[in-house]
């Protein structure tokens, strides 16, 4: 059971600590066949509470801290994993990882953005929050994958790009800017893929791609909800009210047309069943880069950009 509960699953939990209690009195009391019962209501609860989730709720999942996070897939996804560090201009960022791979056989070059599990490695990792010289090495990766035709993969999971007044005197918004004309023409395959938190620049500086997938549970928006609340209301209270009406959810943004495939998760979310995420996190990345293997360069430099472009696109 995950170490960190959230509000809409105490009524799971509580059920689960009563039948812990109940097998501690297996020895003197025949009570398999409750203990059975309760265990099938517990599972009941558990796919009703996920099966209706609110925004607001997704978004707390996606901030789960037991959650898989990137180098959790790619020492679960991918073989040979050689990380890469440095911007070769300040230093090396923590926020963000990245190096060459292989997946199924096939060379890649795998960059997102990495947490910490605890206050020493957040406070290392910056809470997954880059800094310029984090974007400038994922610039540096990715023009090494073109070199050598290595298709990119990346994973998104960030609350924003450092917003302190060093980032933004090393050139914040010119980092994440390049990355994004870069990515626009590259001619290898990316695909992108949400895995918890996608927030604003800070998560698409590294979110061009030919396909955009996303985590059943993952958010990805132009604003937190607490932000949006703060801005409209002057208050964090209204948070819920933001979520619902941001639309940051893998459905909503499949609607769109700004995700193109929901990568199904555990019920109850990936950290409480990694080994089968990491499992159907590997079958979709071979299945999706599959795919894009016949197209030709042009072809897929073309086919990307339209699709960008045709995003926030309407006639009336």
């Amino acid at each position: 059971m995950a170490s960190t509960v959230l509000d809409f699953e105490k009524p799971i939990v509580e059920l689960e600590q009563k039948i812990q209690e109940m097998r501690s009195l297996t020895d003197t009391l025949d009570i398999q066949p409750q203990i059975e019962q309760l265990e099938e209501q517990v599972e009941r609860l558990r796919a009703d509470i996920y099966r209706d989730l609110t925004r607001w709720q997704r978004v707390q999942i996606a901030r789960h801290p037991d959650r898989p996070y990137t180098l959790d897939y790619i020492s679960h996804c991918f073989e040979d994993f050689h990380q890469l560090h440095g911007d070769r201009v300040f230093r090396d960022d923590p926020a963000i990882v990245g190096g060459m791979a292989r997946l199924n056989g096939t060379s890649v070059m795998v960059i997102g953005h990495q947490k910490g599990r605890d206050t020493k490695t957040n406070l290392y990792r910056n809470f997954g929050m880059p800094n310029p010289e984090g974007y400038r090495k994922a610039y540096r990766l990715m023009t090494l994958a073109e070199k050598f035709g290595m298709p990119i993969i990346c994973f998104l999971d960030t609350q924003g790009a450092y917003p302190g007044l060093e980032a933004e005197e090393r050139g914040q918004a010119e980092a994440i800017a390049k990355n994004l004309l870069l990515m626009s023409g590259l001619r290898v395959p990316i695909i992108i893929c949400v895995i918890g938190e996608g927030a604003s620049g800070g998560a698409l500086g590294i979110g061009v791609g030919d396909r955009i997938l996303m985590l059943e549970n993952a958010w990805y928006s132009v604003i937190a909800p607490e932000s949006c609340s703060s801005i409209l209301w002057r208050s964090w209270e209204y948070k819920e009210t933001a979520a619902e009406a941001l639309k940051l959810t893998a459905p909503d943004l499949v609607k769109v047309g700004v995700v193109d495939r929901i990568v199904p998760e555990p019920v109850g979310g990936a950290h409480r069943d990694p080994q089968t995420m990491f499992q159907t996190m590997r079958t979709t990345l071979v299945d999706e880069l599959e795919q894009l293997a016949d197209k030709s360069a042009d072809e897929i430099v073309n086919d990307r950009r339209a699709k960008f472009y045709a995003m926030g696109v309407w006639t009336e």
